[in-house]
């Protein structure tokens, strides 16, 4: 009967680590496309509604400021756009719609104002409601 010494087992399952470790693609050096650093909250200003066009807080980033948003108005965003994740720091509720007219006819969900992330909304965000408190 044969037995192998524990510094070959060691020297063996190292080998094959090292192996396998070739196949896995590195991801030092790569950068990440505009989203936060993992743990950090993504960048919205109080009184701002931010919306990203790719989940995680990635992508093109359109802020809206309360200041210039009409109330209880359906706001579409520019056409050929849309939202994937947001950020509402507006201090009151807001609605965003799968229909770039607000129609309740497809996917819809309201937000409260008192910062609420949300990295990956359930459909395409085309357009959003502000209401008042």
């Amino acid at each position: 009967m044969r037995t192998s010494s524990p510094a070959r087992s060691t020297t063996v399952l190292a080998a094959a680590f090292l192996a396998l470790a070739a196949f896995v693609p590195s991801t030092a050096g790569t950068a990440h496309a505009a989203g936060p650093p993992p743990g950090k909250a993504p960048a919205c200003a109080t009184g701002q509604l931010c919306l990203w066009a790719k989940p995680e807080f990635k992508g093109t980033r359109h802020a809206h400021e309360l200041s210039t948003m009409d109330i209880n108005s359906c706001t579409a965003l520019p056409a050929g756009t849309s939202a994937q994740s947001l950020v509402n720091r507006t201090g009151r509720p807001v609605t965003t719609y799968q229909s770039a007219v607000c129609a309740e006819t497809g996917e819809f969900q309201t937000y409260p104002g008192d910062g609420v992330q949300l990295p990956q909304s359930l459909y395409l965000v085309r357009a959003f409601k502000v209401w008042e408190r």
